[in-house]
């Protein structure tokens, strides 16, 4: 069976890789606001390595899913899962995914050799990490900390990545500017994982949706929205347009996940449900982005 390009980028979602573009953008913006000159070779290199690690990752994850019955027919109606719904061999989502990953070592040695060691760490973290979120024995993705894992690997450690790839140490301002990012990138699975609570159950899952139950995991969806948009108001200094900007945007992406609450947060209405808080994670990007951009313009 030949592979097709729309089965490809089912297999590695490629409309979720708007996740770590977000961190990517917003990373490089800090760096610039705090005064840094890019390397653009460097940039290129961190761009390329980071979204082929997210690819990979997302094919790992589709494998695995398959192969522990999380994705089921019974229990799933995601035309996005071709290997449940386009009988897709398995193990084109396992060979895609090292694949992806072998392209990304390569390119990460080659960064490696232009910055540093510290570089490596993360990178065999981030690589470690990404098998281990939905393979290995007891994969993260299970566990009441996937959330919490995949935010922290998509937002933080990825931004000092960027970082770090600029020859730019990590400092306290770093960390704190890398928060908003995690935090609402949790947010997003929390979203995911509350849809699925059924499903997630009956493959034994123990996600913290299940733990908390749909009613605080409502809860806990506008309070990580929320404390994404502060943490990103206290990174620079707050003044009236940051301080419009902030609010305005914390107000529609609310407004947007809000609805699809209301709506009830279900695998019957996953699809739209992702689709807002994909939009009201668009509104944060663009919000935290352009408040960046304006440190840097008035510096």
């Amino acid at each position: 069976m030949s592979l097709t390009a729309h089965q490809f980028f089912r297999i590695v979602e490629i409309r979720t890789k708007i996740v770590s573009v977000s961190t990517l953008l917003i990373a490089h913006l800090y760096l610039l606001a705090q005064g840094f000159q890019l390397n653009l070779t460097n940039l290129i290199l961190t761009v390329s390595a980071a979204l082929l690690v997210d690819m990979g990752t997302t094919g790992f994850n589709t494998f695995f899913d398959y192969e522990h019955q999380v994705d089921h027919r019974e229990h799933n109606r995601e035309e996005d899962k071709v290997l449940v719904h386009q009988q897709v061999p398995p193990a084109y989502a396992l060979l895609i995914s090292a694949g992806l990953f072998t392209i990304a070592i390569v390119l990460g040695f080659i960064l490696i050799l232009r910055t540093g060691w510290p570089l490596l760490i993360l990178g065999v973290l981030s690589l470690s990490a990404g098998y281990l979120y939905s393979g290995g024995p007891k994969p993260i993705s299970r566990t009441p900390l996937g959330e919490l894992f995949a935010g922290g690997f998509l937002g933080s450690i990825l931004f000092f990545v960027v970082v770090l790839s600029q020859n730019v140490p990590i400092s306290s301002g770093v960390i704190l500017s890398s928060l908003p990012s995690t935090i609402f990138i949790a947010g997003i699975l929390t979203v995911n994982n509350t849809c699925d609570i059924e499903g997630d159950a009956k493959a034994g899952r123990k996600t913290l949706s299940i733990l908390l139950g749909y009613r605080l995991s409502k809860v806990l969806i506008y309070g990580e929205i929320t404390l994404a948009y502060l943490i990103a108001l206290l990174v620079s200094d707050i003044h009236l347009p940051r301080l419009l900007l902030v609010t305005v945007g914390w107000g529609v992406s609310v407004i947007l996940i809000g609805r699809a609450i209301s709506r009830g947060l279900s695998h019957q209405r996953k699809g739209p449900s992702m689709g807002a808080i994909s939009k009201s994670f668009i509104v944060f990007t663009l919000t935290y982005a352009a408040s960046l951009a304006l440190e840097y313009l008035s510096s």
